[in-house]
């Protein structure tokens, strides 16, 4: 078998490393995928590992023929030259849904890491202004348009190498390997963000809420911003794909909130709830004006909480002005808001807004911000249960949740202003 890499426990951007990092000589070693001295119900490495060994003899590979979903990945590291390129897969059935995670709700972990460990990433290096524009430059963005699977040949400079790197933005992939040539069938375009690439005068942030009101998935909406198919003439530029996803949940949830916060407020408290991939999700709504909230708590042996001894809870919210700063707890902050106000905004109201994650040891392994907007989404899509008062709600709430509820109202922001905090209405 081959030597795996070792997890240590550092940053979100390179969770993994090799055997000369301080951490190499850890439980991993003695455990090596066999004790679970971790606590983990399962190994992230040797789930990554065995989902690329079952693909291994078709994707490791110098040359490759295969279907792109279509799907592009755009880094990040040297900014603003970085490595571009498309996925392919070996397959010819089934490859439509591997990057399209609206369609992942339901799946397990293990369905999913299969899935992607299916997709090989190209790289190419080039300036994300397209000063450096050649054919795979060309390639990328035409995928990003597509409306199929394309179809791709790729001649890489040496057989694709896996990685295992950890990611709580991204969805993980399979190998990737250098770019040697490319050919590509990509088919007709979406006609949608086609029309989108041909008006050089549409700013990038029209474009990305003109696709979102024409039913463009979310998912296909980041990959044409971050290809650079969006936007007014020489501004246009790809994006590094984790910060695509972000920025078009954002730009999508301000624009609903525009709205939204000038709607009547809403007259109960309502929890909706959903359970999936051993999260347990609560989102609870009170009658006031906007605010909004996020609390993630993270069991010990969880993804970013691998060593602790005890729960680790963080959170980001805003109130009716909204944040002027990047929320702490990451782009997960923005996909949830995005999710709750496309129901307000169906609905016709505005609330306050806490959601309650707890991620127990079942979920082994970051697999994308996708994970919390669409799950946000199937809870709000369920039969809200109301209340009178926030005891009830909280009471309620407690019967889905570990954590006592004195904890989540101690890390707080929203909640500890609402119980504190007299209103107006409050002297009337």
């Amino acid at each position: 078998m081959r030597q795996l890499p070792v997890l240590r426990t550092v940053g979100t951007d390179d969770i993994f490393a090799g055997p000369d990092t301080p951490y190499a000589v850890s439980i991993c070693v003695r455990c090596r995928g066999t004790k679970f001295l971790c606590g983990k119900r399962a190994c992230p490495i040797l789930v990554r590992y065995f989902a690329d060994e079952k693909v291994k003899s078709l994707t490791e590979k110098s040359e490759m023929d295969g279907l792109s979903p279509p799907g592009i990945f755009i880094g990040r590291y040297g900014y603003p030259k970085v490595d571009i390129g498309p996925f392919i897969s070996p397959f010819t059935e089934g490859v439509d849904i591997m990057d399209t995670p609206e369609k992942w709700v339901g799946k397990s972990l293990d369905e999913i890491t299969q899935m992607r460990f299916s997709l090989v990433r190209g790289k190419h290096s080039v300036r994300v202004d397209g000063e450096e524009r050649d054919r795979v430059y060309d390639i990328v963005q035409e995928i990003a348009m597509a409306d199929r699977t394309p179809e791709l040949e790729i001649k890489f400079s040496k057989a694709p190498r896996t990685s295992l790197g950890l990611s709580d933005s991204i969805q993980p992939f399979g190998r990737s390997g250098t770019i040697e040539k490319v050919r590509a069938d990509t088919g007709r375009f979406n006609n949608r963000i086609e029309k989108a690439y041909n008006d050089s005068d549409l700013k990038a942030s029209e474009a990305v809420l003109d696709l979102y009101r024409s039913s463009v998935l979310v998912s296909s909406i980041q990959r044409a911003f971050s290809a650079g198919v969006l936007g007014t003439g020489k501004r246009r530029k790809m994006v590094p794909t984790r910060w695509s996803i972000t920025a078009v949940d954002d730009m999508l949830g301000k624009h609903l909130l525009s709205a939204n916060r000038y709607n009547p407020v809403l007259e109960e408290f309502r929890i909706y709830t959903v359970n999936s991939l051993d999260n347990r999700w609560v989102v609870l709504m009170l009658p006031t004006s906007w605010r909004y909230e996020l609390i993630e708590a993270w069991y010990p042996n969880t993804t970013w909480n691998p060593m602790g001894k005890q729960i680790a809870i963080f959170s980001s919210y805003e109130f009716f002005e909204g944040r002027k700063q990047y929320a702490e707890i990451g782009g997960c902050y923005y996909s949830a808001r995005l999710a709750v106000n496309e129901l307000m905004e169906r609905e016709k109201f505005q609330a306050g807004v806490v959601i309650l994650r707890e991620s127990h040891p079942g979920y082994i392994m970051p697999i994308g911000v996708w994970n919390v907007r669409e799950h946000v989404r199937l809870a709000l899509t369920t039969p809200p249960h109301s209340f009178e008062t926030l005891a009830d709600s909280l009471a309620f709430a407690q019967q889905i949740l570990d954590i006592p509820m004195t904890r989540w109202i101690s890390n707080s922001g929203i909640l500890k202003d609402y119980l504190h905090q007299r209103t107006l209405d409050s002297f009337s």
